[in-house]
């Protein structure tokens, strides 16, 4: 696959040889569903908890006699039927993140590319680097380009300068190529990467 290569001033930078078994695949929702679960599951705090009987702070006396009242027998407020009382079985902390095979990911992380790629979503920038982070010089370039929501991927480091400038600009996201991830992919419209990121991730995913 052949795309043209683009510099941030919109002007051409000739063009890529893109590898098909990466971004030329025929995208599978079914293995991008996976993935993306894996992800925001891994991503979940998992502190949720709530207080049990024996946790509760609350009186221990019995509350009426055992027998003779004609009601149920009880002896603690606590329980869990009472007011006040604790919970029975309920969440405790703990990790909601589940094992998914390496090679399972980055396939995924094929089909997502290929997904951008198939949609006509995918931009090749020559360079992301700028001599001055100035955020009002990237914004005016991601406006002339049509970026609104989009992220971008370089190489094995981001330049400090652009990293700086797109920070505080709404929609753009910067990701080094070992942060390339599924969910942070799809859930962008328009996917740019460096020259420098498509050969680390050629390199990541051979």
């Amino acid at each position: 696959m052949k795309l043209d290569v683009i510099k941030l001033d919109a002007g051409k930078a000739g063009s890529i040889d893109l590898a098909d078994d990466i971004f030329g695949l025929e995208p599978r929702a079914d293995i991008l569903h996976r993935v993306v679960r894996w992800q925001r599951a891994k991503a979940q705090a998992g502190t949720h908890s709530v207080l049990t009987k024996s946790e509760v702070s609350y009186s221990t006396k019995k509350i009426y006699r055992q027998k003779g009242t004609g009601g149920a027998r009880h002896g603690s407020k606590k329980a869990p039927i009472f007011r006040h009382g604790g919970v029975y079985k309920g969440p405790t902390p703990r990790s909601h993140a589940h094992d998914l095979p390496k090679k399972f990911r980055a396939l995924g992380l094929k089909h997502a590319l290929s997904s951008k790629a198939k949609a006509g979503n995918l931009v090749v920038l020559d360079s992301a680097e700028m001599a001055e982070a100035k955020t009002a010089q990237l914004a005016k370039a991601a406006k002339e380009l049509g970026w609104k929501r989009v992220l971008i991927i370089d190489g094995a480091a981001v330049n400090e300068n652009f990293a700086k400038a797109a920070r505080n600009i709404e929609g753009i996201d910067v990701l080094p190529s070992m942060g390339a991830n599924v969910y942070d992919i799809l859930r962008r419209d328009t996917l740019v990467i460096t020259k420098a990121g498509i050969e680390a991730l050629e390199a990541r995913l051979k």
